[in-house]
């Protein structure tokens, strides 16, 4: 079994075009990531407003990931979660069979399953595939935690459960878990800390400012990962006033503004119940942006 994608990693806007999958912009975004040394694309996440997009729209965001990305060194680690399990099993056996690096799969979000629960829907998943899966938790978005001991199950139990991405914003979490499986792969979840969780002995991040500043968080993360912590350092405190204003809203309403803005994305345009930014928030994000050269495509 190859290794999952580790080091930076972006969690991929999805752009639409009059409600409809914006193919071709989604393509040159995600050539823009490999441009600008993105290790991984993470399509159809939270910040690809997954839980608003058709089966078939999920499964063909993947598509245009792997087609895109064949050739160069960024890889792709795909989403494939649900709060059914037999959906979550079908769309990971629809990513492996285009060819993706591995699969991050979110904790089931309104049921909220107990550990047991969870820990069943993760080892359903993973059996029902080959390739490495990826925890992914955010119950900050779910309304369930995936606790150290249900992750170090899996990890123990399930041979291609590999790591997880963190967000729970905690760090004394990612010392919990490392402190017991130092060979757990855990990708930063939180853009604001992500130096920390790295020096820690973290294996990579997740990143939405990353979609606005692909060249500046792949530096930041190879930086660490090379033991250059000052410059690493120095980055993430750097980034902090971008990581900060893109959260002022849910994510991903305040990044797929700021991607407007840039001239990134044609057409500002969401999936209802998520709506623009406030006149306010979209002047603070604007402001904000003065203070970063962000490349074009």
């Amino acid at each position: 079994m190859n290794q999952p994608p580790q080091g930076a990693t972006t969690a991929i806007i999805t752009p639409f075009k009059k409600g409809k999958l914006d193919e071709a912009c989604y393509a040159d975004l995600i050539k823009r990531q490999i441009k600008n040394g993105i290790d991984a694309v993470c399509p159809v996440g939270t910040t690809g407003e997954s839980a608003t997009l058709s089966h078939d729209e999920h499964k063909r965001c993947i598509e245009i990931a792997v087609e895109v990305c064949k050739g160069s060194s960024t890889k792709v680690l795909a989403g494939a979660g649900s709060n059914a399990t037999h959906e979550a099993i079908d769309i990971a056996k629809h990513a492996e069979s285009c060819g993706v690096d591995a699969i991050f799969s979110v904790s089931p979000y309104y049921n909220k399953p107990s550990q047991e629960g969870l820990y069943r829907h993760y080892k359903a998943i993973a059996q029902a595939v080959e390739i490495p899966v990826m925890l992914y938790n955010v119950p900050g978005r779910t309304g369930v935690d995936v606790l150290p001991e249900t992750v170090l199950r899996l990890f123990r139990d399930v041979k291609n459960i590999c790591g997880i991405k963190e967000a729970t914003g905690s760090l004394e979490r990612v010392t919990a878990l490392l402190s017991q499986e130092p060979d757990l792969l855990v990708l930063s979840g939180d853009d604001a800390i992500d130096f920390p969780i790295l020096a820690n002995g973290g294996a990579g991040i997740t990143s939405v400012t990353a979609n606005l500043l692909p060249d500046l968080k792949s530096e930041l993360v190879h930086s660490a990962l090379k033991g250059d912590y000052k410059k690493a350092k120095a980055l993430n405190d750097k980034l902090y006033p971008i990581n900060r204003v893109l959260f002022c809203e849910s994510n991903p309403i305040p990044i797929k503004a700021a991607m407007y803005i840039a001239g990134l994305i044609p057409h500002l345009e969401y999936r209802l119940p998520l709506v623009e930014p406030s006149a306010q928030n979209m002047k603070k994000i604007e402001e904000v942006m003065k203070n970063y050269e962000i490349k074009g495509l």
